[in-house]
């Protein structure tokens, strides 16, 4: 190290890391030296800091800033935005936050977040859902989009979430499993991050570990590299959204060729008598055979049923990614799955049975240590209305409307106010245009934001907020084995405040600030928040070192898990005494409470439910192509789009869209090309890659390239940046769980005429 330059280490969602200042500046970044296989997404973050596109100062927009009452609501996304010193900014929030609460109760603020940043004090969720309890509460969501149909389904037929946050743990499927069978594969790009942050990255590492032990793989997904090549999977590249045909074809042949377990299906499960006759084809006259599930996945029914003998065989994993379950009746292929893993009779057995989320984090499946970490307490909310999280512009542009949601039924709440921290809603939901309609309904949207991101570019008022290097705190997950201590590395960049900062203004204008700070400062509350969580490390057997030592050292390690997790392993080894949490205290293939739901799109057992676009469909005709809208590879969501890993990305200045050959042939493009991807929803730019890791008929534009319409405030406005939510469907699954379809959308695309419209993302407004 240079003389004048100091390091700071910090931890971010895709990994702890290292940065070199100089003059205040960072000239250097290095990954966690106890990192094995760190992610280049740790350099995004220094890139940014100094953007242009950073927020510097607090931000009111013009409109709103001149007549509050009568301002116009359709000009979000085009007004110019004027700068405002911070007490007037607070005042103005403050102001609102009254007048709304007055003259509407808190039943009309609706609060929202996302994965926001690294760090367990500063992060943004908890500090938005503390202020505002604090203030009486507000309308919460349930629910999210990395799992939301499963956080449903799951819990009615398992009785827990352990299958889809901790399902048998890597070491036992290292030395157990012979063949995984996975669908919607085990995406590298996935295994970079991990919600609240990770110290070391090890999905990779107990990959090659089970690969040497000589397991088996299956892909059953639209893109081979949904696998990493060294595991030499097989692969099967079915249609989207048929895995339940898939899934109902092989649990047909267990049947046919008598494979499938009786005892254990009569001993552990409720319902299998129910499900037989549809899987039969005795309730519709269609048997559910493997040349049935053949004509719709496009898989050869005797691949279909090899792969069926092989499953019941030897010891195998049906696995399901999250990705699977965010489409049209997205409930099903987790409920099938379970359905397939219990016929095999493997559950509960080392390395058998099923599990949800391989590879969507890295964390998911590691033999971790549970300690509790640190954390903030949010308070009690005293709203007792919610939505399930997807159904944000359903909400708006319905108040008092009702849908049925998981047994429930749920009225709309009249939203006046908007409090957004720590997300991207044009990010987050589908349909965008039909978001920015609903979008001008609230009277008052305000947002924290560090950038001009999408969301922050149409609130009213912009609070310009510091990011991880900009604070202290502390970095920690129950999902990993450090807890990283985060000095601040650098000064707030322009008029940036932490968002504890910018909460304890406003609650002392509020009346709620000692409720709100209970008299602690940044520092307080880490030492705090450490020593609360010491205290429980300590009473489950493990002594932590003081505040003051852990600060200094800069982590703690925690030891592996000693006693790997086996999903269910209790519940077979004596199922009455350690019943499931069901109904029946067993696994429900059928349920009669979804059955007692009387929902016309989710019955009392899995089945095959067409999408209501898929390729098979008529839809097809007009939009031939399946769009796949995954998770980047370059960037978390849409975090640190401006910065450089995920800008180094792009084709042609925009986001990558992936297509075959066949399709690009047919329609005169070539890689690099400028396309237009459309529908009847909208349309947007991309950048082509033409590339036979995709399937035909398939095309992948990864989410979260920061919304860029040619006319700012114009509803159904050409997207010249790649964001795939101008073209998603803006549907609840189902009636059960009300939760985002994204993975359900049919394209064209075509070739761009003339010359492309700059992209403006990172621009600041005028």
């Amino acid at each position: 190290m240079s003389k004048g330059e100091s390091q700071f280490s910090t931890l971010s969602h895709w990994g702890a890391y290292t940065v070199t200042v100089r003059g205040g500046q960072v000239v250097g970044v290095a990954p966690f030296v106890k990192d094995p296989d760190p992610s280049p997404i740790i350099e995004a973050l220094p890139s940014a800091l100094h953007d242009k596109s950073r927020i510097l100062h607090p931000m009111v927009r013009k409109g709103f800033l001149e007549d509050r009452q009568a301002s116009d609501r359709t000009k979000r996304g085009a007004d110019p935005f004027v700068a405002v010193s911070w007490d007037e900014a607070l005042d103005l929030v403050a102001e609102e936050l009254d007048r709304v609460q007055s003259a509407h109760g808190n039943e009309a603020i609706y609060g929202s977040s996302g994965w926001s940043s690294a760090g367990q004090f500063h992060q943004a969720e908890s500090q938005l859902k503390r202020f505002l309890n604090a203030l009486g509460g507000f309308v919460d969501q349930v629910t999210n989009f990395s799992f939301g149909a499963a956080s449903v389904i799951v819990p009615r037929v398992t009785g827990s979430m352990e299958p889809v946050l901790t399902p048998t743990m890597w070491p036992v499927i290292v030395e157990n499993t012979r063949l995984m069978v996975l669908f919607g594969g085990l995406p590298q790009k996935n295994s970079q991050v991990t919600k609240a942050g990770l110290g070391a990255h090890s999905m990779m590492g107990w990959l090659r570990k089970a690969r040497a032990a000589g397991v088996e793989f299956v892909s059953i997904s639209p893109r081979r590299d949904d696998m990493p090549d060294f595991l030499e999977a097989e692969w099967l590249p079915a249609r989207p959204n048929t895995d339940v045909a898939l899934m109902l074809g092989l649990a047909h042949t267990l049947v046919a060729e008598d494979l499938h377990d009786s005892q254990f299906l009569d001993r552990y499960c409720v319902g299998f008598e129910r499900f037989l006759p549809y899987l039969t084809g005795q309730v519709d006259g269609v048997p559910k055979d493997a040349e049935w599930a053949a004509a719709i996945t496009e898989i050869d029914a005797e691949t279909i049923r090899e792969l069926a003998r092989r499953m019941a065989a030897t010891r195998c994993m049906v696995a399901a990614s999250w990705s699977v379950q965010r489409s049209d009746h997205g409930e099903q292929p987790f409920w099938m799955a379970v359905a397939l893993a219990a016929m095999l009779g493997q559950i509960g057995l080392p390395g058998g049975g099923f599990g949800f989320g391989y590879g969507a984090m890295n964390s998911i499946g590691d033999a971790v240590s549970r300690i509790p970490v640190p954390s903030l307490p949010r308070g009690r909310n005293s709203v007792q209305a919610f939505i399930p999280v997807a159904r944000v512009a359903d909400m708006l542009l319905n108040p008092g409307g009702q849908i049925d949601f998981n047994g429930e039924k749920i009225t709309y709440p009249d939203i006046r106010l908007i409090y957004w921290c720590g997300g991207n809603p044009f990010h987050k939901q589908q349909d965008i245009n039909r978001l920015l309609l609903a979008w001008q309904k609230p009277e008052t949207i305000i947002i924290h934001e560090p950038w001009w991101t999408p969301a922050a570019r149409r609130a009213d008022i912009v609070l310009p907020c510091t990011t991880t290097l900009e604070r202290n705190d502390i970095g920690a997950s129950d999902r990993d084995r450090f807890f990283m201590a985060m000095p601040k590395a650098v000064e707030p960049v322009g008029e940036s405040r932490s968002d504890y900062d910018i909460f304890s203004g406003l609650s002392k204008r509020l009346g709620c600030h000692e409720h709100y700070t209970e008299g602690r400062d940044e520092m307080g509350w880490l030492r705090h928040m450490y020593d609360v969580a010491r205290q429980g490390a300590s009473r489950a057997g493990h002594e932590l070192p003081s505040f003051d030592d852990f600060w200094e050292k800069g982590h703690l390690e925690f030891p592996a898990s000693k006693d790997p997790k086996v999903l269910f392993d209790a519940f077979r080894g004596d199922p009455g005494g350690s019943p499931l949490k069901t109904p029946s205290g067993k696994i429900e293939i059928y349920s009669q409470t979804i059955a007692g739901f009387e929902y016309d799109d989710c019955p009392g057992h899995p089945m095959w439910m067409e999408p209501i676009e898929w390729l098979g469909s008529q839809k097809a005709v007009a939009f031939p192509l399946h769009l796949i809208s995954n998770a980047p590879a370059h960037r978390l969501h849409s975090q640190l789009d401006c910065g450089a890993v995920s800008r180094a990305a792009k084709v042609g200045g925009r986001e990558p869209v992936w297509m075959h050959p066949r399709d690009a042939g047919a329609r005169a493009i070539g890689d690099g090309d400028i396309v237009r991807v459309f529908n009847g929803r909208g349309a947007c730019l991309a950048g082509a890659v033409v590339t036979d890791s995709i399937r035909p008929g398939v095309i992948q534009l990864a989410t979260g390239a920061w919304y860029d319409p040619t006319e700012p405030g114009t509803i159904g406005s050409l997207d010249k940046h790649g964001n795939p939510n101008v073209l998603t469907l803006d549907k609840g699954a189902s009636k059960l769980t009300q939760t985002c379809a994204a993975l359900s959308a049919l394209v064209e695309i075509e070739l761009y005429e003339g010359e492309p419209p700059a992209v403006s993302a990172f621009e600041p407004p005028s």
